[in-house]
């Protein structure tokens, strides 16, 4: 198979590629190494990569209408698509929205685009999010329940993603598959989420932000159990008539399927770095939601996805290869 990856560069698509290329896939990856958070960190993710049998890179955006179109016409051979490229964050869209609007809904867009018009296209993956829950408040988040009360720019515009694709899929009869990720944190994470923020305040001894009062429970997801799930997923394209309305177009949640106390994915933390939190108690933030928490059965029973990493392991790995990261 080739397979095109958009934000090889990032937190998941980096995982992702170097999973497919362990199995001898031949992978293109594009990112355009923006300066959300630091690119050097995308840098040496992609180090990791580089020179591996089978792998190219091209720095590339996917608002580019042009330089998508242009895949086309050179590598017409790509027959799967795994589109993990978005702006992330939801307190960031409270400060820079067009960025989402240009990045999750023209970019995501512009993929669609390439998928329809690639001749031999087997199947498109897109990322999601569990943020497209918004409001909602019963527990566990099904795929069945209604998600039409997003509350933030960035869960939008994931839900918009969603929607177009649902539109490809009944126009062009393209298999496509929606992953709702809920919280992946591991190794070569991003700096803006919490796993990063905490241990990076506990080893320098800085204070930590506690939003809610601490009162916020999170469905965290370890990258090895969010990666078995993406390429679960990649190998089983929808049938035509698979999803709702008769589509090619199915959506999955992936999450740990336990959410986890913010107080006791804290004390997991403080026992990985040997030492406490200086903890300073905050409202809620706009955007925010108190709970998560991911029903899987879908997942389980079409994709055999089974999360096997509780943060008793996932945290000391991360934690490990943070200190090792920054030579701590």
């Amino acid at each position: 198979m080739t397979i095109l990856i958009t934000g090889v560069a990032g937190f998941i698509g980096s995982h992702v590629a170097a999973a497919l290329l362990d199995r001898g896939e031949e992978v293109i990856g594009i990112d355009d190494l923006n300066g959300y958070y630091d690119p050097a960190l995308k840098a040496a993710r992609l180090a990791r990569l580089a020179g591996r049998d089978g792998f190219v890179f091209r720095r590339t955006d996917i608002a580019d209408r042009e330089a998508i179109r242009d895949l086309v016409n050179h590598r017409p051979a790509i027959d799967r698509v795994v589109h993990l490229a978005a702006q992330a964050g939801v307190r960031y869209s409270l400060e820079a929205p067009h960025s989402y609007t240009r990045t999750n809904v023209e970019g995501h867009l512009c993929l669609l685009e390439l998928a329809r018009h690639l001749p031999g296209l087997v199947h498109m993956v897109y990322a999601s999010s569990s943020s497209v829950y918004g409001g909602n408040r019963h527990l566990p988040f099904s795929e069945a329940d209604r998600v039409d009360t997003p509350l933030s720019l960035y869960a939008a515009t994931k839900r918009a993603g969603e929607l177009m694709a649902h539109t490809y899929a009944h126009l062009y009869r393209l298999p496509l598959t929606g992953l709702r990720f809920f919280t992946v944190y591991g190794p070569w994470g991003r700096p803006d989420m919490s796993a990063w923020l905490f241990t990076d305040a506990i080893l320098t001894g800085r204070p930590i932000r506690v939003f809610n009062q601490g009162r916020m429970q999170r469905d965290f997801t370890y990258i090895d159990d969010i990666v078995s799930g993406v390429i679960a997923a990649l190998d089983l394209p929808p049938a035509d008539g698979a999803g709702e309305g008769g589509v090619p177009h199915r959506v999955f949640n992936l999450g740990n399927n336990a959410p986890v106390a913010l107080e006791d994915f804290i004390r997991a933390i403080e026992l990985a770095c040997g030492r406490e939190a200086v903890k300073v108690l905050e409202p809620m933030q706009p955007g925010d939601v108190p709970a998560t928490y991911a029903e899987i059965g879908q997942a389980r029973h079409l994709l055999g996805f089974e999360p096997r990493t509780p943060i008793s392991e996932g945290i000391p790995r991360f934690v490990e290869w943070f200190r090792a990261y920054h030579g701590n």
